[in-house]
């Protein structure tokens, strides 16, 4: 039977360091901001934005909420975004996705300045994560990351599979494998033969969407498996991608659903917020110190 990675104690850790980290800053008068603009009444982006602002209270950060009506302009959206941008107590500006259709998504993100965007979905700072040369990582692959790493399961040289290349979890999720001296390979729709590339991994993170996608005869003995997907099964019953019952008698570490990559995406969002919130304070000083 596999260990069960808890994502809820994991987090709740990373979030108490996080909670005295900014108890130092704010003795200096630096208190982390985070700005999150929501566009229209989707239920479960409201779920997710207010998960988001209890986060920010508990670690001690100000957290403000633009709650714009779904027919917004691109032009005001854009408006609201250089605004924030332009706000010393903001550090981190969130756009929950998605976005009504009739909004441009790649503008809006690229509006956000790279020293603000702690989703880390910008092209600026997605480049940098390429090179290994990065202030922030996107909020649910490093949060998968900090999963894996809590195992003691060393990640160089292991043989890693991502089920999924979206520019949210799959392909930066990959990136990060690979910085880590895995071998990596990304499986996706087209790919032939996928149980066999799958029963193959030490590291197998699945990232697609499909309730009990993932089954045991995919799945390699002892493996580490990380589930990403959030999903409803036909009786209602919340989800992953994993089938998670069968596999867990396989698997060596495995996720849960929920109380596993959910809690930790927003445990990194705390972090790289936090992260923001020293890089400006420093800028500050510095621009202070020159007049």
């Amino acid at each position: 039977m596999a260990n069960i990675i808890s994502g809820t104690e994991l987090a709740s850790v990373i979030k108490k360091d996080i909670k005295q980290e900014t108890d130092r800053l704010s003795k200096c008068g630096v208190t982390p901001g985070l700005a999150v603009i929501i566009v229209g009444d989707d239920p479960a982006s409201k779920i997710y934005v207010n998960n988001k602002k209890k986060a920010c209270e508990a670690v001690g950060f100000y957290s403000e909420e633009i709650a714009l009506p779904a027919d917004t302009t691109q032009k005001d959206l854009l408006a609201v975004i250089d605004k924030l941008n332009k706000r010393f107590d903001i550090d981190g500006i969130l756009v929950q996705l998605p976005l009504p259709s009739h909004l441009n998504e790649k503008a809006v993100i690229g509006a956000i300045s790279p020293k603000k965007d702690v989703d880390c979905f910008s092209p600026f700072n997605v480049g940098r994560v390429m090179i290994g040369d990065y202030r922030f990582l996107p909020c649910t692959p490093a949060g998968v990351m900090e999963l894996i790493k809590s195992t003691g399961i060393e990640i160089s040289g292991k043989n890693c599979v991502v089920i999924g290349r979206s520019n949210i979890v799959g392909k930066p999720m990959a990136m990060m494998l690979l910085n880590e001296s895995g071998t990596v390979t990304i499986c996706h729709s087209k790919t032939e033969n996928l149980a066999q590339v799958t029963s193959q991994a030490d590291i197998l993170v699945c990232a697609v969407g499909k309730a009990n996608f993932v089954t045991a005869d995919m799945v390699k003995e002892g493996a580490v498996v990380i589930d990403v997907g959030i999903n409803r099964n036909e009786d209602g019953k919340l989800c992953g991608d994993v089938d998670f019952e069968a596999v867990a008698e396989k698997a060596g570490y495995i996720t849960p659903v929920p109380g596993g990559v959910g809690p930790m995406t927003i445990a990194m969002l705390m972090k790289n917020t936090l992260t923001a919130a020293k890089l400006n304070a420093s800028a500050a000083m510095k621009k202070t110190g020159k007049k």
